[in-house]
């Protein structure tokens, strides 16, 4: 194991950063400092779903039933419908042990529970990475505030816009989808006694309405994809009239309990959605990337959060396996090799997700996507919600030790 004194520099504070910090304090055993940009810690004021992978994390972490004190975990399985609400089929929403079920997470509620469990004196904000260059000396990173240090290891957990990433030699272009979303929460007391407390998508005319609980129920997250070329004329997000979203999805073409649900929306933004094709590397010497830095992608198999935790994991179990800092560039490079293929399939497979839920491409044949629906679920449960990323990183580095 690394010495306890070793320095990992995390920039990033979002939900990716600080399980990143959470998971090297716990088990990699490093002192780990997260510088975030922003001048506080926090997120856009939507929902995530925190799926069984991402629990299976959490919970050897010991955070789990802290996120499910601020989450909701919905009343049943949910369900793909079409525009009128007539069911297509029902929405995998557990692992197959039936140990994990979906979490509905208001974006701030899980900040806040993951910031509670890293040591506030290790969190520096305000701090915008300008460089960041691996030298003899360790790995230097400078900010926009002049502020300068010098680490054995930095982890880029800095999204899209990852400054880290050039350091490892990756520039991907940001690929647009032709989507954009509007997104928000409701008052879960506005709506009627009866509303399922469950995850529902409304599927129709190249578009999709998802909403499900939050906050133990109190509220509800709402997400509705539709097709505009507006974040290629300007900024990628920004606030939006609740009349625009009402008419993207008016008239009798949609199902009146929609219609009921979207009569209770007080406030929205809109959101371009972006991607970038999967990376050729994560790391170059004393620095990796994690999260979206290194697999940004769709929001449409709600993995992109989840994958940051397992990346997490991943990364503190090869660390932790590290016998010294000059073994830290070999620790990074077992994780890149066992996580890139993982997400690369999740990146395209979020792409698929989202034409079948506009009918795009081949899925206007809506035979064919309610198939591919049906089929897609038991998949998503035993591909995705059963992964074990501490015990596929372990194995990883039974099979390394075996080849060395």
């Amino acid at each position: 194991m690394v010495s306890q004194t070793t320095r990992i520099a995390v920039i990033g504070g979002g939900m990716g950063g600080l399980t990143a910090a959470i998971a090297l304090t716990r088990i990699a055993e490093v002192q780990v400092t997260v510088f975030e940009r922003a001048s506080k810690l926090g997120e856009v004021g939507a929902g995530v779903t925190v799926a069984p992978n991402a629990q299976r994390v959490l919970d050897t972490l010991g955070v789990l039933e802290q996120v499910k004190r601020a989450g909701a975990v919905p009343e049943g399985h949910g369900v793909y419908q079409d525009a009128m609400g007539r069911l297509v089929t029902d929405a995998a929403w557990e692992d197959s042990a039936k140990q994990y079920r979906n979490i509905g997470m208001y974006r701030p509620d899980l900040i806040d529970v993951l910031a509670r469990e890293v040591n506030p004196e290790t969190i520096r904000l305000g701090h915008k990475l300008v460089s960041v260059s691996a030298q003899d000396s360790g790995v230097h990173v400078e900010f926009e505030n002049g502020v300068r240090d010098v680490f054995d290891a930095v982890v880029g957990a800095d999204g899209i816009h990852s400054v880290v990433r050039g350091a490892v030699g990756q520039f991907p272009d940001p690929v647009y989808s032709g989507y954009m979303v509007y997104r928000g929460v409701v008052d879960a007391s506005r709506l009627p006694e009866d509303w399922p407390r469950i995850s529902q998508v409304w599927m129709g005319n190249k578009r999709h309405f998802m909403c499900y609980p939050l906050q133990q129920g109190k509220l509800f997250n709402f997400v509705a994809g539709v097709p505009s070329d507006r974040p290629l004329q300007g900024p990628w997000s920004g606030p939006a009239e609740v009349g625009e979203l009402a008419a993207e999805f008016a008239g009798d073409g949609w199902d009146q309990s929609l219609h009921r649900f979207m009569r209770e929306i007080d406030e929205t933004f809109w959101w371009g959605l972006f991607d970038h094709e999967p990376l050729t590397n994560w790391s170059k010497g004393p620095i990796a990337l994690l999260g979206d830095a290194a697999h940004t992608m769709l929001p449409h198999q709600g993995q992109g959060v989840n994958q940051a935790i397992e990346d997490s994991m991943a990364l503190a179990t090869f660390l932790r396996a590290a016998e010294s800092v000059a073994e830290i560039p070999e620790a990074f490079r077992r994780y890149t090799s066992v996580r890139m293929q993982r997400t690369a399939i999740l990146q395209h497979g979020s792409r698929r997700a989202g034409a079948m839920f506009d009918a795009q491409y081949e899925f206007a044949d809506l035979k064919k996507r309610d198939a591919d629906l049906r089929v897609g679920r038991d998949f998503r449960r035993s591909a995705v919600f059963d992964y074990d990323a501490k015990k596929v990183a372990e194995r990883a580095l039974n099979r390394f030790r075996r080849i060395a």
